[in-house]
């Protein structure tokens, strides 16, 4: 009897000793804001917009009847960059994780403007090799920034959707459910993911 105890008691220090390296491994994950391509307002195509006057006449009548209307529909695809330090080196087994949720709100201008989730899962092997998390964007600027006038928005657009492809102004708030052999486990609160490095 006393040695079935001493087996299951050191079974649970094993379960207990997996589930904290498990644990561990989670939280190593890294995530950053790889790009952004692919900007529409109201179908127009932004990538060859370097100024306002790239715009043509019906380009801006489109733009500023939607305005007057308080429609501007933004679309793009942000792709998000994970990435899965455990490759079984460093003191860490090799894992591989799935991310079985990623729960999203946008921020641009750090102002708060559209919240999702991924479609499916996104596996990411241990590999030390980062994973692109394709996210399609899609919300009403003129709803969203209601106070700017369409040089104001125009100016925000050329920003974020011009040929220099930047994300600066761009935050992803995100709390990410990694699926284990333990079961899902969530983050305990959002992260901030931003373009400049791996956080």
């Amino acid at each position: 009897m006393r040695k079935v105890f001493l087996v299951f008691f050191a079974s649970l220090i094993l379960a207990g000793c997996s589930v904290l390296q498990t644990v561990q491994n989670v939280s190593r994950l890294k995530y950053r804001i790889d790009s952004a391509t692919d900007y529409r307002v109201a179908g127009i195509f932004l990538a060859d917009k370097k100024n306002i006057r790239d715009f043509s006449s019906i380009e801006m009548l489109k733009l500023t009847a939607g305005l007057a209307k308080g429609t501007l529909p933004l679309t793009f695809l942000l792709n998000v960059e994970a990435k899965n330090p455990n490759d079984g080196s460093g003191g860490y087994p090799r894992t591989d994780l799935t991310l079985t949720s990623f729960p999203w709100r946008l921020l641009l201008n750090d102002k708060e403007t559209v919240k999702g989730n991924i479609n499916e899962p996104v596996f990411v092997p241990g590999k030390g090799e980062a994973v692109l998390i394709p996210i399609r964007i899609e919300f009403d600027i003129a709803k969203s920034f209601k106070d700017k006038s369409i040089d104001d928005i125009l100016m925000l657009l050329l920003q974020i959707g011009d040929v220099k492809n930047s994300t600066s102004n761009l935050k992803l708030l995100a709390r990410p459910v990694v699926g284990t052999p333990f079961g899902n486990l969530a983050y305990p609160d959002e992260i901030t993911i931003v373009d400049k490095s791996f956080n």
